[in-house]
């Protein structure tokens, strides 16, 4: 028989249809991979030496003859920083500009990696331009939500291939994250706990659904996960804002991330995935109830009339087994390894 489970951070009600399980390899990528991408194309963007004349770059990780991580603005925003911030309100009617910020992050020269195939020492540079862009947006009065997030992958929204990742700086704090707040509010408010930790404790306490522990992070499928391999990476330190992590803490997340990643990228056959950064609003930073996190969606099923006209999910895959899967997938050499 199917069951719900009620997923306390984001609120929602999941249910986990047992009778229509898949066995976790059946979420395979059946898409056809192309077995050889080039290092480099002519008509790329990303690619060295085809960059724009500079002005878009914001942060350049590398010397002037050469570079490893790039923060430039994107060609077309969602969002200015050079607007004017106007807010209308006419009746019912609101309006806003679209002042905020709206960068991509070009994680490596070479045209045909993704994450999972990086070293650790080149994860740790993104999370370096990551945190340093997080602290330069951050200054900027009108900013209320920073995320950071990648789409891989053509049903993750990408339409490049070369790796990359983007940040968004909105001059308001998004409905979903206001709701996910109240909640974590009033479980502080019941119990003087935060939820986030809590559920870090009985995640480690379960081992069930862990898929990787570090020395600073824990990376596990959820309890009321809400939908197939719906991963999230949790610190172990309470901390509100990504902009807080320490150096040490970054490299622990390079190998924390790319491992996940990798999981995802042999087991699943490099399925298209979104990930994103979640972080209070840049106005309330250093709280007692909320802790940042990564959330890894790997795009394997789809939602359907059901999920839409609802707002409920149907998750076909058990967490524990989907942990217990990702557990067993050797990744090749050892964390730096890499196809030549």
């Amino acid at each position: 028989m199917s069951e719900l489970r009620q997923n306390l951070i984001t609120r929602d009600w999941v249910i986990i249809a047992t009778e229509r399980a898949k066995r976790p390899d059946q979420f395979a990528n059946t898409k056809k991979i192309p077995a050889f991408l080039p290092q480099h194309r002519a008509d790329c963007p990303f690619c060295v030496g085809n960059e724009e004349d500079g002005t878009l770059e914001t942060c350049r990780l590398g010397d002037r003859t050469g570079w490893k991580v790039r923060a430039i603005g994107n060609k077309y925003p969602a969002l200015s920083p050079t607007a004017e911030r106007i807010r209308i309100s006419s009746g019912i009617h609101r309006m806003m500009s679209g002042i905020g910020f709206h960068e991509v992050i070009v994680e490596h020269p070479r045209h045909d990696l993704t994450t999972a195939l990086l070293t650790v020492e080149e994860v740790t540079d993104i999370l370096l331009v990551y945190r340093h862009r997080y602290l330069e947006i951050k200054k900027y009065p009108h900013v209320e939500t920073i995320v950071i997030f990648k789409n891989h992958g053509e049903s993750a929204g990408t339409s490049l291939e070369h790796p990359h990742s983007q940040i968004a700086a909105t001059p308001v704090v998004p409905s979903q994250f206001r709701s996910r707040i109240d909640a974590a509010v009033r479980y502080f408010d019941d119990t003087g706990e935060c939820l986030f930790c809590r559920t870090l404790e009985d995640e480690l306490a379960s081992g069930e659904r862990v898929i990787f522990e570090s020395e600073y992070f824990v990376a596990f499928i959820p309890y009321a996960a809400l939908s197939p391999f719906h991963i999230w990476i949790f610190p172990r330190r309470h901390s509100s804002s990504f902009d807080d992590i320490t150096d040490a803490e970054i490299t622990d997340l390079a190998d924390t991330l790319k491992t996940v990643l990798a999981q995802l990228y042999y087991g699943l056959n490099n399925p298209d995935y979104n990930y994103s950064i979640r972080s209070v609003p840049t106005a309330e930073q250093a709280t007692k109830y909320f802790h940042w996190y990564i959330a890894i969606i790997p795009r394997v099923s789809k939602q359907a009339g059901f999920e839409l006209g609802s707002g409920m999910f149907i998750n076909t895959a058990l967490p524990e087994e989907s942990a217990e899967f990702l557990r067993s997938i050797a990744i090749p050499g050892d964390r730096n390894f890499r196809p030549s």
